[in-house]
């Protein structure tokens, strides 16, 4: 067989491990759709390589207002590698204890509110303490993890707990334990990595099953859509209200910031 075959089967084996959980999905989207009903936001978070799963929530093409994409640049901006804004600065970041709680004072976070935390391994301090600080305001947690991966790591936190120890929900990326899915013959370490398929998989089969709840309820998701399927007047239309919708609810997650005393 194939090293594309090996592969293109692992991921047909993930696909059926999305699927299995199709009643958390559903039960996942109807917590965030009731949010974004209200006109709160679902919080989204990773670090490292998980800024993946937020960016294909929102925004892009097929994706609407109602998330706040929470990208801390300094964990996720590894493009260069090496040197300034390095991967070594941003792993040694994702695991600095009290980090969440300052990029978490930055918004009004009510218990109207839900989230959505991604981290493969579920181990590192950041996003284990991002879950636990909005846990503390009332607010609901989904943990996306890959529970392979997580069952077989080391937590960073001195206490030991992980990320599902503050998640009301959790959804499985299907990968397994180290992630990368393909032996190479002559090579002691596998390649092609598969929890960013399962992401994938599961944040746009959440994200069609909170659009479904929405439209039933009377509110028409303002869709990110190319001007190919709808009109170059219909897309540019929706493009604008769009980000205006995302505005207006992002200025609610300011407005009562910090001590009203100034």
């Amino acid at each position: 067989m194939s090293y594309t075959r090996e592969y293109l089967n692992k991921g047909r084996e993930i696909i059926d491990v999305v699927e299995a959980q199709e009643p958390m999905i559903q039960e996942v989207a109807q917590l965030f759709a009731d949010s974004i009903l209200e006109g709160r936001m679902v919080h989204l978070f990773g670090s490292g390589h998980s800024r993946i799963m937020v960016e294909e929530m929102w925004p892009r093409y097929g994706s609407f207002p109602g998330f706040n994409p929470i990208v801390e640049l300094s964990l996720s901006f590894h493009n260069l590698v090496i040197g300034s804004n390095g991967q070594r600065q941003a792993m040694f970041l994702e695991n600095v204890p009290g980090f969440a709680a300052r990029i978490l004072r930055n918004f009004d976070i009510t218990a109207v509110d839900t989230a959505l935390i991604i981290s493969s391994s579920g181990c590192n301090v950041v996003p284990i303490e991002m879950a636990e600080e909005l846990q503390k305001r009332k607010v609901k947690v989904v943990a996306l993890v890959s529970s392979k991966h997580l069952e077989g790591s080391t937590s960073k936190r001195a206490d030991g707990k992980k990320l599902i120890d503050f998640a009301d929900y959790v959804l499985d990326t299907g990968a397994p334990l180290g992630d990368a899915m393909i032996y190479v013959d002559g090579l002691d370490t596998p390649v092609s990595p598969g929890s960013t398929l399962g992401g994938v998989l599961l944040i746009n089969t959440v994200k069609a099953e909170v659009a479904a709840i929405l439209q039933k309820n009377g509110k028409s998701p303002k869709v990110l859509s190319s001007g190919k399927i709808i009109g170059d007047a219909r897309a540019a239309e929706l493009f604008e209200a769009a980000y205006d919708e995302h505005a207006h609810i992002m200025a609610k997650l300011y407005q009562n910031v910090g001590p009203q005393n100034f």
